[in-house]
């Protein structure tokens, strides 16, 4: 049982689309990464919702102990990280909010936007995931088969294991989960 609900990762709903990124980008908009203060991506959410900034907020499920009993709790994949797709103005009032210590512009959009979409494609299907820091250089491979089909990533070795990464290589981190060679193909 959680302890509590989970929130909104992203506002507007489809901001991860391929179509409302090149309907806003048109108009100015651009992806943003907002370093916050400590433990603030949440609130900066909430807030960027409230104003109408566009954002996405990577949160995953994580079991704690409290007290002898197993209680879920979200947060965030990325700490301190909160991505924005928004204009200079965007940008201001994200900054107003005093949530934010720095704004990181992101020089390929489009590319943040394809990890961030294989990103939630990944945290929506619950598999097991692992955050992995500083990537390495592999073998880019694609999955072949089953409900992952199509998400494209870096095979690792951990603990004799092969396991899937993928990168937000903006942030040169990423995830990992588990998997059968079997089912990854090269690309």
């Amino acid at each position: 049982m959680p302890i509590l609900g989970k929130e909104q990762s992203r506002f507007p709903e489809d901001v991860l689309s391929e179509d409302y990124f090149l309907r806003v980008s048109r108009q100015g908009h651009r992806w943003w990464a907002l370093f916050t203060k400590a433990r603030q991506e949440k609130a900066l959410a909430r807030d960027l919702g409230a104003m109408g900034v566009p954002y996405y907020l990577p949160l995953i499920q994580r079991p704690n102990l409290i007290r002898g009993r197993k209680v879920y709790s979200y947060n965030p994949l990325f700490p301190g990280y909160v991505f924005v797709l928004a204009d200079d103005d965007g940008r201001v009032q994200s900054l107003k909010t005093n949530r934010v210590c720095m704004t990181l512009p992101v020089p390929d959009g489009r590319e943040l936007q394809t990890d961030l979409r294989q990103l939630d494609t990944l945290i929506e299907s619950s598999v097991p995931l692992t955050v992995e820091e500083r990537l390495a250089p592999g073998d880019r491979v694609c999955i072949r088969r089953g409900s992952l089909a199509g998400i494209e990533g870096v095979v690792l070795e951990r603990r004799g294991r092969s396991r899937l990464l993928v990168a937000v290589h903006f942030l040169q981190s990423g995830v990992s989960l588990e998997i059968d060679d079997f089912l990854l193909e090269p690309v």
